[in-house]
């Protein structure tokens, strides 16, 4: 059989090597900082250092940064040793690799600077939006080349996993960014109030799902097999895995949406479909850990599969406690409560994270054609990153019960025993102080890392270009004395594998989503329900801008002790006119959907001003800058335009009155305070945002 001469190209891989480290130490030293500023609230000492601000641009920084580049490091070095060949364009992935990191540099500074949808995990404004589909269309198409010029008549399960990666993501990514421009970095999502909230967490879950786990999944069935020297477990259980993986994901989003105003329907097709991902999920896990059968003794002295075999568990224990969340008894006590961070976070450090060191212990030393500088550095690495996990995740667990007790707790009296929101914020400091501790230490092990693999490539000489060869493709084909059907048929058939991985994803997302915006019953609508006055709008941006949805909720579910402490539960047809929604996935502070007219525009304003004046103790970042600065309304005819473009029924022609409507409220908001005696004038953004928070939850409220 005829024997071709080719070459890998390693450069494509260093240069996400060397992105992964950057962002991840990044993306943790952002975190670290966020984590302080909960119990030093002192920290938010300028308006981009505010925990509500610095939170997406660390939850971008680890996961669309540290793990993006770390999924693309081990993308492009197993791809070409799978496939036999080397990658389609070297031109692509140059343009793939700096096109992401342009992508990471521009979300960094426009969410420093405001910029903001306020959707989870898609916070980028409109132009970052487009920029992410043509570079994710880059890779597409680099990743699709290099499967058809390939020399391995069949695709690896590996690959399997990065194409449903790479449809799933672009299939999402395009559908939750549907959004109507107002000017170059902002816009106002397609979707409302509901709507927009079950299509955001079709998004945000299968974001985690497509994102953060398939392509690890990729990645764990290349480096396991390599790293041990053993073949994975099982090939059939391998099949199982990723198609009911792919198929039973894409429906579990709602479960992000028990007991809120989205229909019943959506929230138990939620919880269905994640109960019933438990055994995918487990079947992955032990097919990973069966791998390693046989080499259990070399896992006690090689790093490298210590963090594989934790990465492994920490999938494990994620995909086992994310269906238990889905339970609608065990939601109704951990939803908005640090129960949910510490579930992410488990994921995200011990699968992503751990998953991630492992492969780069793995990689460096044979890209530099060397050993690793230190073992026992990488060891201490290993266990200051356990450590580091379980001082986060203990406390988190606990804060989370705690509040999740305290905020329904009655007195025999039939009253809730802790009324002030407060009281079981001030009882969970001391959680975020440990909570702090174990970031810091998963920090150093990081850095010992960085340390470790300097030193490591210091001592060697990196292969730009790495020799190989292969029969081609054809002679494959002509001495292949056996015909193959079923699933290894599919195998060497790349686009009728794409479109039946594309088929799979979309069957639950139009099922899923469909019903909520061609059947009207699903959200009733109500009378009183307006759209926002011009000055409500600003405030609501504003809002948004400071990233308020962060620590508050804007859901008041039908529980009692919920209704007591906020009033009443919220109805779907009060969100009919918000693009977007704005109801939240924590509260650090207390809901405030029906905050309207609870306490008078003073006690805003110095709430804004310095929170302690009004609410000794509390943590909240204080806002001093809205006080001072000139309320920009520039593009409030734009705005007006574009919501009613989608929707919003403000009347023809209302732009060109809408600026004196939001100046006549402004001065008697101005007026009001000044006779509480605070001097201000009308034209600051103060104004505005005390005008939105007066209006929240108000509609249907008869008192």
């Amino acid at each position: 059989m005829d024997v071709e001469k080719f070459r890998y190209d390693n450069q494509i891989v260093r240069l996400f090597f060397l992105a992964t480290m950057f962002w991840g130490i990044v993306g943790f030293l952002v975190g670290l900082v966020i984590a302080l500023e909960l119990p030093f609230p002192g920290l938010n000492f300028a308006p981009a250092t505010t925990f509500g601000r610095l939170r997406p641009i660390h939850t971008n920084a680890v996961i669309f940064a540290f793990v993006g580049n770390g999924i693309f490091l081990g993308y492009y070095y197993s791809i070409q040793r799978l496939l036999k060949t080397r990658n389609f364009s070297d031109l692509l992935g140059r343009i793939h690799f700096w096109g992401w990191q342009l992508i990471i540099v521009a979300a960094a500074l426009s969410l420093f600077a405001g910029y903001t949808t306020s959707k989870e995990y898609a916070e980028l404004e409109w132009p970052i939006d487009i920029a992410i589909a043509v570079i994710w269309v880059v890779w597409g198409w680099n990743m699709i080349g290099t499967i058809l010029k390939r020399r391995e008549k069949h695709m690896y399960v590996a690959i399997w996993f990065y194409i449903s990666t790479l449809v799933t993501v672009a299939v999402l990514h395009i559908v939750n960014s549907f959004e109507v421009p107002v000017s170059f970095m902002k816009s106002y999502s397609l979707y409302a109030g509901v709507q927009d909230a079950l299509v955001q967490w079709w998004y945000g879950h299968n974001a985690v799902a497509f994102f953060l786990t398939t392509p690890y999944l990729g990645l764990m069935y290349y480096f396991i097999p390599k790293a041990s020297n053993r073949p994975v477990y099982s090939y059939k259980l391998s099949i199982i895995h990723f198609w009911a993986l792919i198929f039973i994901y894409i429906w579990a989003g709602p479960h992000h949406l028990l007991y809120s105003a989205t229909p019943d329907w959506a929230q138990s097709l939620g919880t269905v479909f994640s109960l019933m991902l438990i055994a995918p999920s487990w079947g992955g896990m032990l097919n990973g850990l069966l791998t390693l059968r046989g080499a259990w003794d070399t896992v006690r002295k090689d790093p490298v599969l210590k963090f594989l075999v934790v990465a492994i568990t920490a999938y494990g224990m994620a995909t086992f406690e994310g269906p238990m969340l889905s339970i609608k008894s065990v939601n109704a006590l951990s939803h908005f409560t640090d129960w949910t961070i510490a579930h992410v976070h488990v994921g995200a450090l011990g699968w992503n994270g751990f998953l991630t060191f492992g492969m780069i212990y793995w990689l460096v030393p044979r890209l530099w054609k060397t050993k690793l500088f230190s073992v026992k550095l990488a060891n201490w690495h290993f266990w200051l990153g356990t450590l580091g996990i379980l001082f986060y995740a203990i406390p988190m667990y606990w804060a989370g019960i705690t509040q999740g007790l305290m905020w329904k707790q009655f007195t025999p009296d039939g009253v809730l025993q802790y009324p002030n929101f407060l009281e079981t914020v001030l009882q969970l400091v001391p959680m975020y102080i440990m909570r702090a501790i174990g970031g810091g230490i998963y920090l150093v092990g990081a850095i010992l890392m960085v340390f470790n693999l300097i030193k490591t490539v210091k001592s060697g000489s990196f292969q730009a270009e790495e020799e190989a060869e292969a029969p081609p493709l054809r002679a494959q084909i002509a001495h292949e004395d056996k015909t193959y059907w079923g699933h290894r048929w599919l195998e060497s058939r790349p686009i009728r594998f794409t479109i039946l991985s594309a088929v799979a994803i979309l069957i639950g997302s139009v099922i899923g989503n469909l019903p909520l915006f061609v059947v009207e019953s699903n959200i009733p609508t109500i009378t009183n329900v307006k759209p926002y006055t011009p000055l409500e709008l600003e405030g609501r941006d504003l809002y948004i801008r400071e990233g308020c949805v962060g620590c508050h909720s804007q859901m008041v579910r039908p529980f009692r002790s919920e209704t007591e402490r906020y009033g009443e539960y919220s109805k779907a047809g009060e969100y009919v006119y918000d693009h977007p929604f704005l109801w939240g996935s924590k509260r650090t502070g207390p809901d405030l959907w029906r905050v309207g007219r609870k306490y008078p525009d003073a006690w805003h304003y110095n709430h804004m001003y310095d929170p302690t004046s009004m609410s000794p103790g509390s943590i909240m970042p204080p806002y001093p800058w809205m006080i001072e600065n000139d309320l920009d309304y520039s593009d409030l005819q734009s705005k007006i335009g574009a919501l009613r473009s989608i929707g919003v029924p403000y009347p023809e022609g209302y732009e060109s009155q809408a600026a004196k409507d939001l100046e006549a409220q402004a001065r008697t908001i101005a007026e009001g305070l000044d006779a509480a005696g605070i001097k201000t004038r009308w034209n600051k953004e103060i104004i505005a945002l005390i005008a939105y928070l007066q209006r929240l939850g108000t509609d249907i409220r008869t008192e």
